[in-house]
């Protein structure tokens, strides 16, 4: 791809554009850019460094796709977890989880984040790991931990994120038991109730409680508790269909 040092000069400007399809275009272009020149990627890193512009987000987000990101590159890109605009933030997780495959150093920043971040970093940072399909002690812990966020929304993050972890046990699922039991906010109980249940073998309290809300005048109550009895009897068919086999 060659262009000329005005149209380089264009779409660096274009960086700081207010119209996001403006810098999606901008950015695919400086990506192809930047890896297949060192030179270039000076010129980046010295306007993600340099004060006065409206966005750093996207040269960050050029620079990630290169091997071995720099700490700026990371820290810019942890900023942007909190971005306003919730694609872009997506954008940007999905970045972090492709660098951290690699990075080792940046998981142990994501599972940080889960505590020490706003809001909106958290949420994302929970995803990221998520995402990245973890089985150690460290990313569990902090996912557990996040059930006892203050923000409801982060706890809602923490119990879709623990869904996927089989290797959750039992005490981390007494803990998402209380949390169905006993959160103050509807949805976090609510979600806990379903990631629960995609574990199977319900303990008697959970199919109690459970058993309970399925009558619930309130109708996103009932139709949580009916979903993971669903998902209940499913994998206890599932489990059944597998012995018969055998």
């Amino acid at each position: 791809m060659n262009k000329n040092d005005s149209e380089i000069a264009a779409l660096i400007a274009d960086l700081d554009h207010p119209d996001k399809p403006t810098i999606r275009v901008a950015v695919d272009a400086l990506i192809s850019l930047a890896s297949a020149s060192p030179d270039f990627q000076s010129i980046l890193h010295q306007r993600l460094t340099e004060s006065g512009h409206r966005n750093y987000w996207p040269a960050a987000y050029v620079l990630g796709h290169l091997p071995r990101p720099s700490t700026v590159v990371i820290q810019t890109l942890i900023e942007a977890l909190d971005h306003r605009e919730p694609d872009i933030r997506w954008a940007i997780a999905l970045l972090l989880v492709r660098i951290a495959k690699t990075e080792n150093e940046l998981l142990n920043v994501l599972v940080a984040l889960c505590a020490t971040g706003t809001t909106n970093q958290k949420r994302m940072a929970l995803y990221c790991i998520r995402d990245l399909a973890l089985s150690d002690s460290m990313s569990l812990a902090a996912l557990l931990e996040a059930l006892r966020d203050a923000d409801p929304t982060v706890r809602v993050a923490a119990a879709i994120c623990l869904k996927l972890r089989p290797d959750l046990d039992d005490a981390g699922k007494t803990r998402l038991l209380k949390v169905y039991l006993k959160d103050e906010e509807l949805k976090v109980r609510n979600t806990a109730a379903v990631a629960l249940a995609h574990f199977g073998s319900p303990s008697a309290e959970f199919l109690a409680a459970l058993n309970t809300a399925s009558e619930s005048e309130n109708d996103q109550t009932k139709r949580a508790a009916l979903a993971a009895l669903e998902l209940l009897e499913k994998r206890r068919s599932a489990s059944s269909g597998s012995s018969r086999d055998r």
